[in-house]
């Protein structure tokens, strides 16, 4: 798909989209992907943030009650991630990056995933969403989870 990366904000479409998601879903018996897939893989992710605040008017619940009461399993998931990001990416990553430090053992795998593939585009947000959610620094949160080589190579990615 190839996402619309435009800031503009069209009123008109976000409460259209909102109805054809409605219509998609909620609406009717069963749930019709399709109006879900082009919405949520082609709109920016300011104009989705319009069209689920206008799915709230539409609805009467917000769109990720929608999604777990018409979805299951990976597509479930998949819809969910697409709206978290685009309701606040740094804050999706950041949460990601606290569980896979969280508890017994790191999830080295998608440590070094999201550093390496956010580190030019929105690491910086995310380090600020990640001290504001868990009140310590990234760095803090990774020089305690790691050790040796990795860690270095982690807090380098994060300097």
């Amino acid at each position: 798909a190839t996402r619309d990366e435009t800031q503009q904000v069209n009123a008109e479409l976000a409460e259209q989209d909102a109805t054809e998601l409605y219509k998609a879903g909620e609406g009717r018996w069963g749930t019709e992907e399709l109006a879900f897939n082009v919405v949520l893989a082609k709109r920016s992710y300011s104009q989705l943030r319009a069209t689920f605040q206008a799915y709230e008017k539409v609805c009467g619940k917000d769109i990720e009650e929608s999604i777990k009461s018409e979805t299951s399993g990976d597509l479930e998931k998949a819809y969910l991630t697409l709206v978290s990001c685009a309701k606040d990416c740094p804050g999706y990553f950041a949460t990601l990056l606290h569980k896979s430090m969280k508890g017994g053992g790191t999830d080295e795998e998608t440590l070094i995933r999201i550093l390496v593939t956010r580190a030019e585009r929105d690491l910086p947000a995310i380090k600020e969403k990640f001290q504001q959610m868990y009140k310590k620094s990234l760095a803090e949160a990774v020089r305690s989870d790691t050790s040796g080589d990795f860690r270095k190579l982690l807090l380098a990615l994060l300097h």
